[in-house]
């Protein structure tokens, strides 16, 4: 029986991808775990593997296309199956509910009007149907060999891979997509890349200038609108409760000054305030299962594993990359892999695992000198911690009303008030701060 092949699902809430490439065509032979296409979602670009050995067949979507998660994309044959083997095709959608699907697309969101041969022969040459003008009102076979024709007469070099989207950035702000390293897979230049290449050159592109940007608009879609519906809905659907308090950072400030200098002896980098707190608050949400914990249906379902995410500003947004079960990691640990999937994450090359599976968020805009803040429960999470700036004040420190200036931070706790109450919260908070302000309680 044929292998389906299935379009997995990139993130919790995530609907459809966009199909940047297939990199095996139908009829070619695909080995279990080889990447057979590149796709992209509002987060990141991620290479798709076989299901199973075999040979590839009826791929239903094509390049540039968008694709529902969940659901077939083809099929794999084995040795002893042919065409005559695969299952019948299901009656096509009606015309009421494409053009339903198409008028909630924008218009970079659209997929390009082509026939099912310009789009296989395009794929074969290895050329992007974005750049293929239309002879009429879609993209035909002749198009796609005038194309090629015209082509091979200007320059007989093979074109450098690259999203619609960087090209289309390159072409506004007069940049040779040529001389841009791609960071996607098999390098694949995004969009993202343009603009780091763009922030070498010449200062005038890419300036943020409000000036230029007075009276203007730009489209509210992808990773803007994503973040945009999440929020909205997370904000409307749980009801948040928020608890803020300051900590005493005497103690886990000397701590973390004695763990780099065992750090800077052994070669290593610096242990951060991210990932020192990281550490702690996984000690303390397996104390408080239900600050680890999401509302599924009518029952609360408490994770088996404590998974951070952190939250990481981009030029365009914001995501959240995940380090998995931070409670079985060294401090250590937790610090090489908060670097790795930070960079990753500016770079945009991280993988769909890499930011999936969270069960609590950590947000931190002390680097921005904000002292606290109130954030957004980020689903279907039932709680996120806010750390503010480390700033130095005058406190009382003893019985006797001695004042000294120490380091203070304010944590803000948002918390799901469906999952976790009042006093659940508090005793989440106040056990947190007693561990970052003695941090010999995680030895005991």
């Amino acid at each position: 029986m044929p292998t389906p092949f299935i379009m997995p699902k990139m993130d919790m809430d995530q609907e459809t991808v966009t199909i940047n490439e297939w990199l095996k065509k139908e009829g070619e032979v695909v080995q279990k775990g080889e990447p057979v296409l590149v796709i992209e979602t509002d987060k990141i670009t991620s290479e798709v593997e076989a299901p199973a050995s075999g040979t590839l067949a009826r791929v239903l979507y094509g390049e540039n296309e968008e694709a529902p998660v969940t659901e077939v994309i083809a099929y794999i044959l084995n040795e002893s199956e042919t065409e005559a083997d695969l299952p019948e095709r299901t009656e096509p959608k009606t015309e009421e509910s494409v053009n339903h699907r198409k008028s909630t697309l924008t218009e970079e969101e659209k997929p390009i009007a082509s026939t099912s041969v310009a789009r296989r022969l395009a794929a074969e040459k290895g050329v992007s149907l974005a750049d293929i003008p239309p002879s009429g009102g879609k993209i035909t076979k002749k198009d796609v060999e005038t194309f090629l024709q015209n082509q091979s007469t200007v320059s007989p070099r093979v074109k450098t891979p690259a999203t619609p989207a960087a090209r289309r950035l390159a072409d506004e702000n007069g940049i040779d997509i040529d001389e841009v390293q791609g960071s996607g897979p098999r390098g694949r230049v995004q969009a993202d890349d343009v603009r780091a290449f763009a922030s070498t050159q010449a200062p005038a592109l890419f300036q943020p200038e409000y000036a230029a940007l007075r009276g203007e608009t730009q489209a509210f879609t992808g990773m803007r609108k994503s973040i945009a519906e999440r929020i909205t809905n997370s904000y409307q659907s749980i009801p948040h409760i928020y608890l803020d308090v300051d900590v005493d950072m005497k103690e886990a400030e000397a701590s973390r000054q004695r763990m780099n200098e065992l750090a800077q002896k052994d070669g290593l980098a610096k242990i951060s305030l991210t990932a020192y707190l990281i550490r702690i608050v996984s000690w303390c949400l397996n104390r408080h299962p239900h600050l680890n914990a999401t509302l599924k249906g009518d029952e609360i379902l408490f994770w088996k594993d404590i998974n951070i995410g952190i939250a990481t500003a981009l030029e365009n947004g914001l995501i959240v990359p995940v380090i998995h079960h931070t409670d079985q990691k060294s401090t250590r640990e937790v610090n090489e892999r908060l670097r790795e999937l930070t960079s990753k994450a500016r770079k945009g090359e991280l993988s769909r695992e890499e930011i999936q599976d969270g069960t609590f968020t950590i947000s931190n805009l002390g680097m921005y000198g904000i002292h606290s803040f109130t954030t957004i429960i980020n689903p279907p999470q039932s709680a996120l911690l806010a750390v503010g700036a480390l700033r130095r004040q005058p406190i009382v420190v003893d019985d006797e009303d001695t004042v000294e200036v120490r380091p203070v931070m304010a944590i803000t706790l948002a918390a799901d008030h469906r999952i976790v109450d009042g006093v659940v919260a508090a005793n989440f908070l106040s056990e947190l701060v007693q561990a970052i302000e003695t941090p010999e309680l995680l030895l005991l």
